[in-house]
């Protein structure tokens, strides 16, 4: 990413909690909206974005390791799951994160996938950040289901 033009979004309210998110010009904007009761759900809501972000780069950090090593995924089926709930003055906030990473491959065969399974998050500049302030956990299966991280 270039330094000297930081990441940076342009959010624009449509109607109550409805914000038009533009992230890049001439790609579409997103749709954000809380759910119901404060918004209707005709979108992701802010919570689902910051799993969406970290799901995100926590996928494309491995990968990029995998690939590194010539190891290909056969594809990567990730799922962000974040606990919400209140912290010590009754506001609601996100807990924690668990990012679950499948990859279509199996394991079996693949050099070097510890060493991959040690660093990669290490790559990931939103969930190393996040992880700053929030306990984010990762698992990352292999096309048979096995656990390998």
């Amino acid at each position: 990413m270039d330094d000297k033009q930081p990441p940076s979004v342009t959010l624009k309210q449509v109607k109550d909690y409805q914000f038009s998110i533009h992230y890049a010009d001439g790609q579409p904007a997103i749709l954000a909206d809380e759910p119901p009761p404060l918004g209707v759900g005709a979108g992701p809501s802010p919570s689902h974005l910051l799993l969406a972000a970290v799901g995100n780069c926590m996928s494309s950090s491995l990968y990029f390791a995998l690939t590194k090593f010539k190891l290909d995924p056969k594809g990567l089926t990730t799922t962000a799951t974040g606990e919400i709930g209140r912290n010590a003055a009754g506001r609601l906030r996100v807990l924690s994160i668990a990012v679950d990473i499948r990859m279509g491959a199996a394991a079996q065969g693949m050099e070097r996938l510890d060493r991959v399974l040690m660093q990669f998050e290490q790559f990931c500049t939103v969930g190393e950040s996040v992880r700053q302030g929030i306990p984010v956990t990762v698992s990352v299966f292999d096309g048979t289901g096995q656990k390998l991280k």
